[in-house]
C-alpha cells in the first residue's frame, strides 16, 4: 500500500511560506508527495528557487499547468524526472508529461493534464490519456487534472475510473467536498484547493478583483500578504486503485 499526499496549488511567497513550515513535519506520514507548484513563484508559473524550495520541503514529484511557462527558468528545469508539465500539450513541447517512480517494491505514476473547456486550446486530455494507458508497467497512476469546469473533471474521472487510482483536480484554488471514492477504484475530488494567502480572493489581495468586477477594466493582481492555508487530499493506494481518499486543510 501506498500512502500519496497531494498539495494544492502552491501561490506565492505565503504559499511556500506555510509549504516550508508544514510539509517536513508531514513527511514521515507519507511514502510519495506530490506537489502542484504552477504558481509558486509570484502567482504565476515556477522558478529555480520555488522548485528547489518545494522538492527541499519533501516533495518527491512537482505538477504544472497552465501558467508553466510564465518564467524562462523552468526550461533548465525540466529535465530533472520530478518536475511534470501537461502532458497534452503539443508535440515537441519540453519536458515530460508523465513520470514513473520506484516507490519501495511499488510504482506510482505521475501524470499533469490541462483542461480545454474555458482554457487555452490543447489536445484531448481523454484521448491522450487513452493512449497513455497503453503503456506497460505504469503502477498506480496518479493524475493532476488542471482545469476550469467541474464537469470536465468529473468526466475525465469517470472516464478513466478502474484504469488510473486517482483523479485530483487543480486550478480554481477553492477545495471541493466531493471527496469519493468511484465504483471500479478511482479516488476523485473536483479541486484540491490550493496553498496561499488564507484572506484573499484565490490567492490574490481582494482589492484587484474587486475592483476588476466594479470597473469590467483590468487591474493588477497582487498577492495577498498575511495568514496562509494549506490544502491537499491525502490517499492510499494498493495495486492501482485507491482505498482512501480525505482531504487535508490547515491554517495559519
Amino acid at each position: 500500500m501506498l500512502r500519496v499526499f497531494f498539495v494544492g496549488d502552491v501561490y506565492g511567497k505565503p504559499g511556500r511560506r506555510v509549504l516550508a513550515e508544514q510539509l517536513p513535519k508531514l513527511r514521515s506520514n507519507f511514502d510519495f508527495i506530490i506537489v502542484n507548484g504552477e504558481n509558486a513563484a509570484g502567482g504565476f508559473g515556477l522558478n529555480r528557487e520555488s522548485f528547489e524550495l518545494i522538492t527541499g520541503a519533501g516533495a518527491d514529484a512537482v505538477t504544472l499547468g497552465n501558467h508553466a511557462w510564465h518564467h524562462k527558468e523552468v526550461y533548465g528545469l525540466l529535465d530533472d524526472p520530478r518536475l511534470i508539465r501537461p502532458l497534452n500539450m503539443p508535440s515537441g513541447t519540453p519536458g515530460r508529461g508523465w513520470s514513473t517512480f520506484e516507490v519501495g517494491s511499488e510504482r506510482v505514476t505521475v501524470v499533469n493534464l490541462l483542461g480545454r473547456v474555458f482554457m487555452e486550446a490543447v489536445h484531448n486530455p481523454f484521448l491522450v490519456m487513452d493512449r497513455l494507458l497503453g503503456q506497460p508497467d505504469l503502477g498506480s497512476v496518479f493524475v493532476d487534472f488542471h482545469a476550469e469546469a467541474t464537469s470536465e473533471k468529473a468526466a475525465l474521472a469517470w472516464h478513466l475510473d478502474g484504469r488510473v487510482a486517482a483523479v485530483i483536480g487543480t486550478h480554481t484554488h477553492v477545495p471541493t467536498a466531493d471527496s469519493r471514492i468511484l465504483p471500479r477504484g478511482t479516488a476523485f475530488q473536483t479541486d484540491a484547493g490550493f496553498t496561499g494567502p488564507a484572506h484573499s480572493i484565490i490567492g490574490a489581495d481582494p482589492e484587484g478583483p474587486i475592483q476588476k468586477f466594479l470597473t469590467e477594466r483590468p487591474h493588477r493582481f497582487g498577492v495577498k500578504e498575511g495568514p496562509a492555508e494549506l490544502n491537499g487530499v491525502m490517499l492510499e493506494l494498493e495495486n492501482g486503485k485507491a482505498l482512501t481518499i480525505e482531504r487535508y486543510h490547515y491554517e495559519e
